[in-house]
């Protein structure tokens, strides 16, 4: 099943439903804020205070972060680019088999994008909903000039309460802390007491999130980056559209192309970075 809904305000978004799970992604920003397998409790933190309203980013669920991951070295510029809210095209989906759906958005160029970023780009985004969220993100330089780009899935994962979360798969990696801006290096598996907001490269296999009830893997590829990230409380507190205890449920994990990472696309090239969560 796949339906074109919308909210009373006009805010539209897909539904669909198979044999294995059901989502919602909005048109604003091809942005999937919930998905949850059958049976199963939601995979994806969704703010019970969120806006849907044009031009305002969701908070929870997966943002694209592009073509910029964080600030742009000009601070008038939204932060995380403007793919997260812009209108995207829903090009259509394929219901692969009754346990299999891919649906396709795309966003290209336009008057505005250009003025804010002076280069003519297509960027493609395939969802596949079954057992496992896969998601493609794909960048094509339809420039005469290369670009470079840093970008995030930036995934906020639902948990029982931050105090039972463990973080497998990055140790001995090497991260930048983005609160003292040191340099630093991964020691064992990473545990929650305070805010947390961290930019790891050089990954190379399954980030593994265990939880008390549960263990959800992220496998990345085209990607050597990844940020975690939790605003513990005084962050949160100043933070729109997020309740006062809103950290203790939710942990980001980001499949990224981050600082170290960020790539450099030459004219008629494309690149994908491609997630699996399972």
């Amino acid at each position: 099943m796949i339906r074109v809904r919308e909210f009373p305000n006009g805010f539209e978004y897909i539904e669909i439903q198979n044999s294995s799970a059901k989502a919602k992604i909005a048109l604003q920003g091809a942005h999937i804020f919930e998905y949850q397998r059958v049976g199963e409790e939601a995979i994806l933190w969704l703010s019970e205070i969120s806006d849907f309203e044009q031009g305002r980013a969701i908070r929870g669920g997966v943002p694209v972060c592009w073509p910029w991951f964080g600030f742009n070295e000009d601070k008038n510029l939204p932060q995380h680019g403007f793919a997260r809210t812009s209108m995207w095209e829903f090009v259509g989906a394929n219901e692969v088999n009754e346990s299999k759906t891919t649906l396709l958005f795309r966003l290209t160029n336009s008057e505005q994008t250009l003025k804010i970023w002076n280069y003519k780009f297509l960027l493609e985004l395939q969802i596949t909903i079954s057992k496992e969220l896969k998601m493609e993100l794909k960048t094509t330089n339809l420039d005469d000039k290369a670009f470079k780009i840093s970008q995030a899935l930036h995934t906020y994962f639902s948990v029982s309460h931050i105090s039972e979360v463990t973080i497998s798969g990055l140790d001995k990696k090497p991260y930048l802390d983005a609160l003292s801006w040191q340099k630093e290096v991964q020691g064992g598996n990473i545990y929650f007491e305070e805010e947390v907001d961290r930019v790891y490269q050089e990954i190379d296999e399954k980030i593994v999130l265990r939880d008390k009830n549960r263990e959800i893997n992220i496998k990345n590829k085209n990607s050597s980056s990844a940020v975690i990230w939790n605003p513990w409380i005084e962050k949160t507190l100043r933070m729109s559209a997020m309740k006062e205890d809103a950290y203790k449920y939710f942990v980001c994990i980001e499949s990224a192309n981050a600082f170290d990472d960020a790539r450099v696309i030459e004219p008629k090239q494309s690149h994908t970075l491609i997630v699996q969560i399972f």
